[in-house]
């Protein structure tokens, strides 16, 4: 890896990790509210909305130690990757991508002091870069959450959209609308030939 992450000091232009980092934020808020708000209206939730409800405050707490730690300037003068998925972004968060792609998000020092050891026998980093690592660490973190909050959002949907169908199919046929009982023997008709072509 060291040896294809050449740097360029004419690096295309990206949306900047501090962008990023506020669309992840914005994201992974909009996911706890209507996670919060499900619950609180006694819809169920599927388990991985459960866990960003009780740990929403441990993801918020590294957002606002990112904004802090993260000056603009700083990170303009990293050196950037030349090529590759992340050309364009600063060579530590290739580094850091990496790093948490191959340890499932599993963060272990001594690990990660191995892991850069290893790189910067084949290519050193500057101390800009070292000193940049923890703090990329928690935004690449941040953006894998994000996909847990899309994730999230659509088995969310998907749930509440069986739910309301289970509700139809629940409710007495003398209880229902003319309209509600059509539909009703539209997807039990759809379901049943499902069921005979899988049969």
């Amino acid at each position: 890896m060291a040896l294809n992450q050449a740097v360029t000091s004419a690096p295309p232009n990206v949306v900047s990790l501090t962008r990023r980092l506020n669309d992840n934020a914005r994201t992974l808020l909009d996911a706890y509210r209507a996670s919060a708000s499900a619950l609180a209206g006694g819809r169920e939730i599927v388990p991985a909305a459960a866990w960003l409800l009780d740990n929403y405050h441990l993801i918020e707490a590294q957002i606002r130690e990112i904004r802090s730690d993260l000056p603009p300037g700083y990170y303009r003068q990293l050196p950037k990757l030349a090529n590759g998925p992340f050309a364009g972004y600063p060579r530590v968060f290739g580094i850091a991508w990496a790093f948490v792609a191959h340890t499932d998000s599993h963060i272990d020092l001594d690990n990660l002091q191995n892991f850069i050891t290893a790189y910067q026998r084949v290519q050193p980093l500057t101390i800009g870069e070292l000193w940049a690592v923890a703090i990329t660490l928690r935004i690449v973190l941040i953006e894998n959450l994000r996909r847990l909050a899309d994730q999230i959002t659509s088995e969310q949907t998907a749930r509440d959209e069986a739910d309301a169908v289970a509700a139809k199919w629940l409710t007495p046929t003398d209880q229902q609308t003319p309209q509600e009982r059509h539909t009703f023997h539209l997807e039990t008709s759809t379901l049943n030939v499902h069921k005979g072509l899988s049969g």
